[in-house]
C-alpha cells in the first residue's frame, strides 16, 4: 500500500523516534507545521489502516509504527517492479542505471553490491 505523502511524512517521524507523542510529532516537523488537527486527523487516518499503534498513557498517546520502514519500501520498490517493469527486476535495474545518471563509481558500487549479494546466496 502506497501511503499519500502527507501520512509518509508523519510515518518518517513516527519511524525515526519508535515511540512519539503527539507533543513531539509537532515538535519535530519543519516549518512550516502542520496543526494539531491535521496531524491528529492523519494519525487517526494510519491507526484506521493499522500501519500504527499506540499506548494510552493517562491522557496521552504513545504512537508506534506496525510496520517497519525497510518493509514498507520494500513493498513500494516490489510494487514498481511488478506494475511498470512487467515483474522483472532486470527490467527495472536496467531502467535504473540508464536513467538516473548515475556515475561511474555509483555503478561500480552497485556492481559490487550485487556480486556480494550472489556471493551471500550461493554459500
Amino acid at each position: 500500500m502506497k501511503l499519500p505523502e502527507k501520512e509518509e511524512q508523519l510515518m518518517e517521524i513516527i519511524w525515526n523516534a519508535e515511540q512519539i507523542f503527539m507533543k513531539e510529532i509537532l515538535d519535530a516537523y519543519p516549518m512550516p507545521k502542520p496543526a494539531a488537527t491535521t496531524v491528529a486527523t492523519l494519525l487517526k487516518r494510519l491507526t484506521d489502516k493499522e500501519i500504527i499503534g499506540y499506548v494510552e498513557m493517562g491522557n496521552s498517546r504513545q504512537y508506534f509504527a506496525k510496520i517497519n520502514k525497510t518493509d514498507y519500501f520494500s513493498n513500494q520498490v516490489n510494487f514498481i517492479i511488478k506494475n511498470f517493469f512487467n515483474n522483472s527486476a532486470s527490467q527495472f535495474a536496467s531502467f535504473f542505471t540508464k536513467e538516473t545518471n548515475l556515475s561511474n563509481e555509483e555503478l561500480l558500487e552497485l556492481q559490487q553490491i550485487i556480486s556480494n549479494q550472489i556471493k551471500n546466496q550461493s554459500t
